[in-house]
């Protein structure tokens, strides 16, 4: 038996010079509103609600993806979440979610974020969560 033979060389090194491209500026997305407050743990992000958007408190589960959703502008709505959501959020009565009205039921929406703890209570220092009616 032969012994197997090398068909590439190795390549020689070459040394890759640093190019300066100048100064850029960050590109800031605004369809993604988000307010930073500084607390003890560092930053925390609440999303606001943009237009056709509200915060709800989940008050009762239907079954499936469907639930009863009491809203800031004091209406109840039958909300559901979308399967694109269905697996990530995991939710519970008294959480408060973001709520996405649907353009030709204004009675209906879809449940598109779910607040965690600590932007709950940004949320309510801010003043946004004075027209839930029940305490959380």
């Amino acid at each position: 038996m032969k012994p197997f033979k090398k068909h590439h060389s190795v390549p020689p090194k070459v040394e890759v010079e640093e190019k300066d491209f100048g100064d850029f500026e960050k590109i800031v997305d605004e369809s993604q509103e988000t307010e930073e407050i500084i607390t003890e743990e560092g930053f925390v992000r609440a999303r606001i609600p943009r237009k056709g958007e509200f915060i709800g408190r989940i008050m009762q589960r239907f079954g499936g993806n469907r639930m009863e959703i009491l809203a800031t502008d004091g209406k109840t709505r039958n909300c559901r979440v979308p399967g694109k959501y269905k697996r990530k959020l995991w939710l519970r009565p008294k959480d408060l979610v973001l709520i996405k009205l649907w353009e030709f039921d204004l009675e209906k929406g879809d449940v598109i974020y779910k607040y965690r703890p600590n932007e709950v209570t940004q949320l309510k220092k801010k003043g946004m969560l004075e027209n839930l009616e029940t305490e959380f």
